[in-house]
């Protein structure tokens, strides 16, 4: 397929093309209305259409003749567990346990919270409630009490799932005690909990409203497909929740599962029986839409794993996994890709592995520099694709379409063009759109593809005036950056990552771009901080490579010669400060705000994604040991 013919049929007229792309789906009674509008001013897709997801991920490629293929590939080397489960086996594992929540009082638009690790009777609880109707929401497992209570209160579930511990290296972080922490917090009390009990750690049971994962299935009913709405909700997945209501993204059934099959077959370039590997986790966006969702109604075999890339045993874990199961295609964020290169820089441990199955690795969720990606394209000798897309979008907004017979070149810095069905533009503070190479607001007009979330749970409202207020007629990615003369994207970092050097507003994504290209550097966050007579001034926290030996002193003085050789004088980049790791997110993002707030010594609060509490402190310790703080 042509992208530019594609491409204008999808922004010309979008009833139509979007109209097409739903043939593709088995719906138990096709849309009569593509395109409806909300009443605040959204738009949803196949509202009146009938449908049921888990019947597109499971059951549907059963009678397609899938059954006796592997639907999900569990691997677990923290566990030292494995396990090859068949579309058919799924079926029933699914079908049995949507019986037993249905005997718990679950019924079509009641709600589920998911609090799991990433074990099979995770994938299998997010398909049940899809199967009853029932609306789930996935909590990272391991989230504090407070923070899933505030969930809890939000989402008001008639059941808690859970697991007795969740497996980080040779950390069991027990998950009971904390779910028992946060009904005790909330308002709101489901009635039962359900608990899977891990060999390794075993919870205490309250017999008044904890049940056993696998006894209270038995003798149960399996439940059948319960026929939605292409407008009803399948899930709610939050994305913050730190004060007051969380923000709790609402995902349709019907858009999503077109977006999905549209992305998976002509984005990603996957087909039936390819192997595909999401490596994140289910409590993030790309759990749901491609570990879960889309590798199955694509009718793939998806990698569920247990484990990170480097530790489990080594940095090779990543390529063990690549030649064991022929994996076809791997989606991962950069920052994993960096702590393996950390730890084999020479790529010695995927010598050993035949990576002759992958045909090309995706990487989103940050900034993909330029030393990784030339790496890794080094190293595997497949393209390295660059896509760049949001939990609210659920699914890819830049990308070239592997799927199709000419994708579109990558170009370094960009996440290549928008795909089909996403009006980009880029918009200054007025709203007005920009030219060529000029940066601004990264905003998508109205209205936006299938699969696009379209409200937050319970506030309509807050979806308004977060997304759709500040730029009129426009979806407000909340990102900066700019397109070249062929339509290609530069996302340049958040809009708030911009810094102000004497008037002058610089990407600190930029100024990354050049310090993580020195040998020396691992991965380096670059943040703003006041400055009397700039008004701010950028300073680098860098990690150095494992067994890489510099003296402070000369790093700081080479770091700095680079950024005024590749962006100038005026960046006034002079402090570059070694540390050890950087606090990140569990799903890989280096939380740049708190950088900032500890660096100007303001007060912070702990933010609930973070993955190693401990890192904040040696960071304080570090800025105030060489006077920056």
């Amino acid at each position: 397929m042509d992208y530019n013919e594609q491409y204008r049929a999808s922004i010309a007229n979008p009833e139509a093309y979007w109209a097409e792309q739903a043939k593709n789906i088995a719906w138990y009674k096709a849309p009569q209305t593509t395109l409806t509008t909300t009443d605040w001013g959204t738009h949803s897709w196949y509202a009146d259409g009938e449908l049921n997801t888990c019947y597109l991920a499971v059951d549907h490629q059963v009678e397609q003749g899938r059954g006796d293929q592997v639907a999900l590939y569990y691997d677990s080397p923290v566990t030292d567990t494995k396990e090859a489960i068949t579309f058919n086996d799924l079926k029933g594992r699914v079908s049995r346990f949507a019986g037993t929540l249905r005997n718990l009082g679950v019924e079509k638009g009641d709600t589920v919270v998911i609090y799991m690790p990433m074990i099979p009777e995770a994938a299998v609880a997010m398909l049940a409630c899809a199967r009853l109707g029932a609306v789930h929401s996935v909590v990272f497992g391991g989230f504090a009490p407070h923070e899933l209570a505030i969930r809890i209160d939000d989402a008001k579930p008639k059941v808690i799932l859970t697991a007795s511990c969740g497996v980080e290296f040779d950390k069991k972080i027990a998950y009971k005690p904390l779910v028992d922490k946060a009904i005790e917090l909330a308002s709101h009390r489901p009635p039962h909990t359900l608990v899977c009990q891990r060999p390794m750690l075993k919870a205490e049971m309250d017999p008044s409203r904890d049940l056993d994962w696998y006894q209270a299935q038995e003798g149960v009913e399996p439940a059948e497909c319960v026929p939605v709405k292409g407008s009803d909700p399948l899930y709610i997945l939050y994305t913050s929740g730190t004060t007051g209501q969380p923000k709790g993204i609402v995902r349709d059934n019907g858009g999503y599962a077109v977006a999905l099959r549209y992305a998976l077959n002509n984005v990603y370039g996957m087909e039936a029986g390819d192997v595909w590997w999401g490596a994140s986790d289910i409590g993030w966006v790309v759990g749901h839409s491609f570990i879960v969702y889309g590798p199955l109604m694509g009718g793939c075999s998806a990698i569920f794993y247990e484990g990170k890339p480097i530790k489990t045993p080594d940095a090779g874990a990543f390529w063990r996994i690549i030649e064991e199961y022929k994996v076809n295609s791997m989606f991962c964020a950069p920052t994993a890709f960096r702590a393996v290169r950390k730890e084999d820089a020479q790529g010695d441990l995927a010598k050993k592995y035949d990576l002759s199955s992958l045909r090309w690795i995706f990487v989103a969720g940050e900034k993909l520099d330029s030393s990784t990606y030339y790496w890794l394209d080094d190293l595997l000798k497949v393209p390295v694709v660059d896509h760049w897309w949001q939990t609210e979008t659920g699914w890819p907004v830049t990308a070239p379409m592997m799927g199709w017979d000419s994708p579109s070149e990558p170009r370094l810095g960009s996440t290549n063009k928008p795909i089909p069905g996403y009006d980009i533009q880029v918009l200054d503070g007025d709203g007005e759109p920009v030219g060529a190479m000029e940066a601004g607001n990264i905003c998508i007009k109205l209205p936006l593809p299938p699969g696009v979330a379209w409200s937050i749970w319970n506030n309509n409202d807050r979806f308004v005036s977060s997304y759709l207020t500040a730029f009129p007629g426009y979806y407000h990615t909340g990102d900066g950056g700019y397109k070249d003369e062929d339509n290609y994207v530069y996302i340049t970092g958040r809009t708030d990552d911009v810094i102000n050097v004497s008037g002058h507003r610089l990407s600190t994504g930029e100024m990354e771009e050049v310090v993580s290209a020195h040998a020396a550097v691992a991965e380096c966050a670059v943040i703003g901080m006041a400055d009397e007579l700039k008004g701010q001034i950028p300073v680098g926290l860098i990690v150095l490579k494992a067994g890489v030996e510099i003296d402070e002193d000369q790093l700081e003085s080479e770091l700095v010669a680079m950024v005024r050789e590749q962006v100038g004088a005026l960046a006034c980049f002079r402090r570059a400060v070694v540390v050890q790791r950087l606090p990140k997110t569990r799903s890989g993002k280096i939380l740049r705000a708190i950088l900032r707030k500890i660096a100007a010594s303001e007060e912070y609060k702990m933010p609930s994604t973070i993955d190693d509490e401990s890192i904040l402190p040696e960071i304080e310790e570090k800025i105030k040991a060489v006077g920056i703080a």
